[in-house]
C-alpha cells in the first residue's frame, strides 16, 4: 500500500491510451470506470465486489463458478467455532498434495519466482509470517511471535520490529520444518476454540509490529490464516505447473 500510495493516481483519466501487454500489480481499482474497453486475452486475479461488466455483475458468477470448481471454498468463511475446525481440517488437507509436487522439483527451482510471485519458498515464508502475525501475535500475544524466516507482504511498511531479510534462501526441509510448528499451533488454538471465543476481541497488543497495536475480532484473524493459506496453496499450484515445465 505504501508503494500505491507514491504513485496515487486516484481521479486520473485515461482516454485513448493503449495498455496492451501492461502489467498491473497491486493496484486498486475501487471506483473505477472503464467505458468503450476492449478486453480480450486479459487475466485478472484480486478481490472482485461489485464489477459490472456490460451491465451484469460479475462477482456472483465468478463466486459460483470457483465454488463449482472447489467445492470446500464455501466451507471456508465460517461462523462459529466448528466451523473454523471444519476450515482447517480443509486447509491441513489440501497441502500436502502440493508440498509433495515441489518436493520432486530441483532445489533450485523453488526459490525461482514465476512472473515475479512469490517463490515456492516465499510462499511457505509469507505463511509462516502470517500465522506470526495473525495468531502468535494478535491472538496469543505472544512478545516476540516471529520467526526471522518469516516473509511480510511486499506492501507493508518497513518495522525494525519484523524481521525481514527477503534475500534468505531457507532450504525445503527448514521451511516445512517450520510450517508444521506453525500449523500446530493454529490446530491448537482453533482445537480448543468456542463459538464466545469466535465472536470476541483479542487482547489488545502493543506497538510496534505488525498487525498494528490494537484489538481485533478474533473471527478476523482466523479468517485472515484460513483465507491467505487457501489462497497461496493456489497460487503455488499454479506456478507449480510452470516450474514443472523448466524443470
Amino acid at each position: 500500500m505504501a508503494e500505491f500510495m507514491k504513485q496515487d493516481l486516484s481521479g486520473a483519466r485515461f482516454e485513448q491510451v493503449d495498455f496492451s501487454r501492461a502489467w498491473f500489480r497491486n493496484v486498486y481499482f475501487t471506483g473505477a470506470t472503464l467505458r468503450g474497453a476492449w478486453l480480450e486475452d486479459v487475466d485478472i486475479d484480486g478481490e472482485i465486489r461489485n464489477v459490472r461488466i456490460n451491465g451484469v455483475d460479475i462477482a456472483p458468477l465468478i463466486e459460483a463458478e470457483l465454488n463449482r470448481r472447489y467445492p470446500e471454498r464455501a466451507k471456508l468463511d465460517p461462523a462459529d467455532a466448528d466451523g473454523f475446525r471444519e476450515a482447517w481440517a480443509i486447509i491441513e488437507r489440501v497441502w500436502p498434495p502440493t508440498v509433495e509436487r515441489a518436493k520432486r522439483l530441483p532445489p533450485e527451482l523453488l526459490h525461482e519466482r514465476v512472473q515475479d510471485e512469490y517463490s515456492f519458498i516465499e510462499t511457505l515464508r509469507h505463511l509462516v509470517f502470517a500465522t506470526d502475525a495473525w495468531v502468535r501475535r494478535a491472538i496469543l500475544g505472544l512478545a516476540e511471535p516471529y520467526s526471522p524466516l518469516g516473509l511480510p507482504h511486499d506492501e507493508a511498511e518497513p518495522d525494525p520490529s519484523v524481521p525481514n531479510d527477503p534475500d534468505a534462501r531457507p532450504s525445503l526441509d527448514e521451511m516445512l520444518e517450520l510450517r508444521a510448528d506453525r500449523m500446530r499451533t493454529v490446530h491448537d488454538v482453533i482445537a480448543t476454540l468456542t463459538d464466545e471465543v469466535v465472536s470476541g476481541q483479542t487482547d489488545p497488543v502493543p506497538p510496534p509490529g505488525y498487525p498494528p497495536a490494537g484489538s481485533y475480532p478474533v473471527r478476523r484473524c482466523l479468517r485472515a490464516i484460513v483465507n491467505e493459506e487457501w489462497l497461496h496453496r493456489l497460487y503455488a499450484e499454479r506456478d507449480l505447473t510452470v516450474l514443472e515445465r523448466r524443470g
